[in-house]
């Protein structure tokens, strides 16, 4: 996986939840969403975003998950983003 446009965060992360799965990810040579960066960096500051985020693709809506998921997918990859 290509290192992050941020080193200063993609290389200090802070005990968490995010920084357990990151390990987990890159010991079994997985991409995984390069913003779990930011949320190992400063948890307690993505809390918002991360809560936002579940409920964006995944509490019930017009769209059901399953598609919310597509176009988030679809998009990250218009923009060369692994999702």
């Amino acid at each position: 996986m290509e290192p992050m446009f941020l080193p200063g965060v993609e290389n200090n992360p802070q005990p968490s939840a995010y920084l357990d799965s990151i390990r987990m990810m890159q010991a079994s040579g997985a991409e995984y969403p390069q913003i779990w960066h930011m949320f190992a960096f400063r948890a307690e500051a993505t809390t918002h975003l991360a809560r936002f985020t579940q409920e964006m693709l995944r509490e019930p809506g017009p769209l059901s998950p399953g598609v919310r998921e597509l176009i988030a997918a679809y998009t990250s990859a218009r923009n060369h983003c692994p999702f």
